[in-house]
């Protein structure tokens, strides 16, 4: 018995990226969820404490290009609060993968979270050029709508990537990252939730109107469909949803709120990563590069669509 205690403090004191081993499949999806990471960090380092990791934890940048047009928003207490720890919680988050992948781990990319860059994620999702143009750091709302956007591609991204895994260090590693985002995600929503009904000051829509069209546009950009429900046009295959939906997307069809995405069962959406690129560069195709990564993402598995595009 005493051998068997043992064993079990000796395996609960290995380091993370030794527990199984990763194989270089396993480093590789790993290494992808990377810039997903420093998307989520410089955003939420900049819109609380006005700055990123080049100030907070410069060895992780490990000199990559500056993020274009961050900026500290102008937050309330507790939305301050809130994205200053999913913040923090995302350079944990980078520091876990890099240890981890070791040499196959890459400088942060360059990233564009710029005004002008929401205002155009904003304008595509309703379909026409908004008046004033959206200004994502103007005010709590506006912050948390666009904080909308990114940890779910995250969470969607693990929840794809799960299945294909094969060390147990890597299967720990993604299971971990996979319960924050989560729970950022569903801040976020929760958040938005409780004002959902709000309009979005000055334009005409509501806080739940601006999540049901940013989750259409993502269904849009990685190319899923419509059905028609009652006479109405619904999206099959989702992998994203509004915090409102038709009764028959809702948890049992009983319920047409809808705090948490999730399918007919209740379950997380996942996504490829062929579909993640194609909403980050908001292009709708994974070869062609912009949006939130102007120059492309990084690693194997995004630059392997580099290369398919420069040789056709």
């Amino acid at each position: 018995m005493m051998i068997f205690y043992a064993l079990i403090l000796l395996l609960w004191s290995v380091p993370l990226h030794a527990a199984g081993g990763f194989t270089k499949h396993d480093k590789d999806l790993v290494a992808f969820a990377l810039n997903l990471e420093y998307l989520e960090a410089e955003f939420f380092l900049h819109g609380a404490l006005g700055y990123g990791l080049d100030k907070k934890a410069p060895y992780l940048a490990a000199g990559g290009p500056p993020p274009l047009g961050a900026e500290k928003a102008k937050l309330d207490p507790l939305v301050y609060d809130l994205v200053g720890q999913m913040g923090l919680q995302e350079v944990g988050h980078i520091r876990a993968i890099k240890e981890s992948i070791g040499h196959v781990a890459f400088p942060r990319p360059r990233l564009d979270i710029s005004k002008k860059t929401w205002a155009k994620t904003m304008d595509h999702a309703f379909n026409k050029t908004l008046s004033p143009p959206f200004d994502a750091y103007a005010n709590s709302i506006n912050y948390m709508l666009a904080s909308y956007a990114i940890p779910y591609v995250g969470l969607t991204g693990y929840t794809g990537a799960a299945p294909l895994l094969i060390g147990s260090g890597a299967k720990s590693l993604v299971a971990r990252l996979l319960g924050v985002e989560s729970g950022q995600d569903a801040i976020i929503r929760t958040w938005l939730y409780e004002r959902k009904s709000e309009k979005v000051k000055p334009y005409d829509f509501t806080v739940a109107e601006a999540t049901v069209e940013i989750s259409k546009l993502r269904n849009h950009l990685d190319h899923h469909g419509l059905m028609v429900v009652k006479g109405k046009k619904l999206p099959f295959e989702v992998d994203d949803e509004g915090l409102v939906v038709p009764k028959e997307l809702g948890a049992e069809k009983e319920t047409s709120g809808n705090v948490l995405s999730a399918d007919k069962n209740s379950i997380s959406y996942q996504r490829t990563p062929e579909q993640i690129l194609s909403v980050v560069y908001s292009s709708g195709n994974p070869k062609v590069s912009g949006g939130f990564y102007p120059d492309g993402a990084r690693g194997e598995i995004a630059e392997r669509y580099h290369k398919y595009r420069a040789k056709h």
